[in-house]
């Protein structure tokens, strides 16, 4: 057995060789090393968008929470939505660290966005004056007095004139009402009654 000895280089060799083969096989990248920062900064997307819908998730169930929390808590757990909502809960969620500045929501504009005035929407739908070409009859005086009440014709056309006349009506007198809201508005300050 004395005869067999093994040198120290050897031994030093043996062991810088398994410690290179057992870094490169077990911590290396799946990706090359020259694409390494990008996918870093993939991974980080990647895991700031799950953090972004699981956020989302959470502020569905409650609508209370604090976008910032719930977001700080979900990156301090590891993105686990049961335990964020457990937090919620219990009452339990802390308040994120003023260095804590996540990304605006998706769908918001950029904070210069924000800042400049926009211009005010035009409603999808047209008003229902419009909708039903009820311009001609804004201005008509109503006869309401004058005219009887008539009763549901057996005339499938009749009934769908008297019907259509009513949605106008109807809608003429919503119109006049909001008129006169306004101009009372204008007039001074809302009145109280009684009663």
């Amino acid at each position: 057995m004395s005869d067999q000895q093994v040198s120290l280089p050897f031994l030093l060799i043996v062991v810088l060789t398994l410690g290179l083969a057992t870094r490169y096989l077990f911590f290396t990248p799946s990706s090359p090393s020259s694409s390494a920062g990008g996918s870093r900064s993939g991974r980080d997307a990647n895991s700031a968008r799950r953090r972004e819908a699981a956020a989302e998730t959470i502020l569905q169930m409650f609508p209370q929470a604090d976008r910032r929390a719930v977001l700080w808590d979900l990156a301090r757990n590891g993105g686990s939505v049961q335990v964020t909502s457990e937090r919620i809960l219990a009452g339990r969620l802390d308040t994120p660290p003023v260095t804590f500045q996540p990304p605006p929501p998706p769908g918001s504009n950029n904070a210069a966005a924000a800042a400049t005035p926009s211009k005010p929407r035009k409603p999808t739908q047209p008003d229902l004056i419009t909708r039903y070409n009820l311009q001609s009859k804004i201005g008509e005086a109503e006869e309401e007095g004058e005219k009887k009440k008539e009763g549901w014709s057996a005339s499938r056309e009749e009934r769908q004139a008297l019907l259509k006349r009513r949605r106008d009506e109807m809608i003429l007198a919503a119109r006049r009402k909001m008129e006169a809201r306004i101009e009372a508005e204008k007039d001074g300050p809302p009145r109280v009654v009684e009663s």
